[in-house]
């Protein structure tokens, strides 16, 4: 893959990045096996970018990252995790400065490194984003070498903007997809201005984008799918992305109808997103080797057409953005 600059950081990495989500837990059975297996596979297929977090299967997804790397051996990708989640409540007045060097210190030993790549807050409430001190605890875990950098991982296109008022944030991780497309009417252009680089998760809208999910779908009691379909668990955003089922459905159908005969759904929703220019890498998820393989061909794409980007923009206008754009 041709790699880019990952904002102001010394890395650089692929537009298609591995998202450890689904290796961890919360999106049904997927064994341990399975979930090496797909992280080899995007890696062979030249994947530079692995997005986990410390609340991913309570650590089972930064210990798979950790293992995987080790057995591998040579040039490490970059590697981000995510930190708050573990606060019980999750209430912004636990992103204390002990907190957060007790979360980092867990990730360290989980992923068997001395230094984390990149800590991003995760989907914190939005009041910590007004909390200066906060962010002079990143800052201070920056100086004992614990973090080369730290961002957040946001809700809402507010909190993003918010945040990168901050001069040391040097990440977002945002929803964006063809059914969440409200970040690049203003949050892409100041985050380019700033250079901050843009990670885009939620690509396939919880699996809807594949085009694989039907009215008669099921889902087990341990994916989120299921258990947060309204919100219960955490954002419902992070769920379908927030756009209620049989909407999400009808949609997907007048999608389908955009998507060029030799290329799959997945792709092409793919290869929609990194038409803008302001995100640094997509992050979706696999189950197992042939998905994260799947994920990484979209890469190679051709731009899409203009007429294609005009009718994705029609779609969402006409049947997702009333449920959607005002709300994140």
């Amino acid at each position: 893959m041709q790699q880019r600059p990952f904002g102001r950081m010394p890395f650089t990495v692929g537009p298609i990045g591995f998202g450890a989500w689904q290796i961890g837990g919360s999106w049904g059975e997927v064994s341990e096996a399975d979930g090496r297996a797909a992280l080899n596979a995007a890696l062979d297929a030249g994947m530079t970018f692995i997005d986990t977090a410390d609340v991913y299967g309570d650590g089972r997804s930064e210990r798979i990252v950790a293992d995987v790397l080790s057995a591998r051996g040579g040039d490490r990708p970059m590697v981000a995790t995510k930190a708050g989640r573990r606060l019980n409540p999750h209430v912004a007045d636990g992103y204390t400065a002990e907190n957060l060097e007790a979360f980092i210190d867990r990730s360290l030993s989980n992923l068997k490194v001395e230094t984390l790549d990149l800590v991003q807050l995760h989907c914190p409430p939005t009041e910590v984003l007004y909390r200066r001190g906060v962010f002079d605890a990143l800052e201070a875990l920056k100086a004992k070498g614990k973090i080369k950098g730290y961002g957040v991982s946001v809700e809402k296109v507010e909190e993003a903007l918010k945040a990168i008022e901050y001069p040391g944030v040097e990440s977002i991780q945002i929803i964006y997809n063809i059914f969440r497309q409200r970040p690049d009417h203003l949050f892409f252009r100041e985050a380019k201005a700033r250079d901050v680089a843009v990670i885009a998760r939620v690509p396939l809208a919880s699996g809807l984008l594949s085009g694989k999910i039907t009215a008669a779908s099921t889902f087990s009691s341990d994916d989120h799918r299921a258990f947060n379909r309204n919100g219960e668990a955490f954002d419902v955003g992070e769920t379908f992305a927030g756009v209620p089922f049989e909407v999400g459905l009808e949609a997907v159908e007048e999608i389908r109808k955009l998507v060029p005969a030799d290329q799959s759904m997945v792709a092409f929703a793919l290869r929609w997103i990194l038409m803008a220019d302001a995100v640094t890498v997509v992050i979706p998820g696999a189950r197992n080797a042939e998905q994260a393989r799947a994920n990484a061909s979209a890469a190679d794409l051709p731009r899409l057409s203009e007429a294609a980007m005009a009718a994705t923009r029609e779609v969402y206008e006409k049947l997702v953005a009333p449920h959607v754009h005002y709300r994140w």
